[in-house]
């Protein structure tokens, strides 16, 4: 991204009961903001579905309901990703689960296989409950998927190869 004055446009777009999806996504947002990404935080229930397009990367947070669902706040959304076209957004899907459950991080699962499809899924990430100092190194590896793909995604659109 040296080459360009690329600037890319990210959101993280989550929903959070217990907090823990809530304190992924800061982290994320907090790697992103120290690489000098611009990155915007909003819950789902504030996230304007029709600006969507307006974004490079989407980050998608989400905790699990009942036996692998994706919660009902997150529907909205989930439908927004899955009627539009965008293989150039860059995607990526996040979550917290209990691995008590047979389905751990089922709504994670369900986002990833519809995002592959629809967008450029860079990454997924699982984190057990709240996360931890050892997943702080996790996130850190999911923000780097994600900004390689966004610098192959600037580069090819001022007409460079990588």
């Amino acid at each position: 991204m040296a080459l360009t004055n690329y600037e890319p446009r990210i959101a993280i777009v989550y929903a959070s009961v217990t907090g823990n999806t809530k304190a992924v996504a800061e982290i994320l947002q907090e790697i992103g903001l120290s690489k000098g990404m611009e990155v915007e935080l909003w819950p789902v229930t504030d996230f304007p579905l029709s600006e969507l397009s307006r974004y490079d990367a989407v980050l998608v947070g989400t905790y699990t309901w009942g036996s692998g669902e994706i919660p009902k706040e997150m529907h909205g959304l989930f439908e927004a990703f899955e009627s539009s076209e965008q293989p150039g957004l860059v995607t990526a899907v996040f979550g917290t689960g209990d691995s008590f459950f047979a389905e751990f991080c089922g709504a994670v699962d369900r986002f990833r296989d519809m995002l592959f499809v629809k967008t450029d899924l860079a990454a997924t990430l699982k984190i057990e409950l709240a996360p931890q100092e050892t997943d702080v190194s996790r996130c850190e590896k999911l923000m780097a998927s994600l900004l390689k793909r966004l610098a192959v995604f600037s580069w090819k659109a001022d007409g460079y190869r990588a």
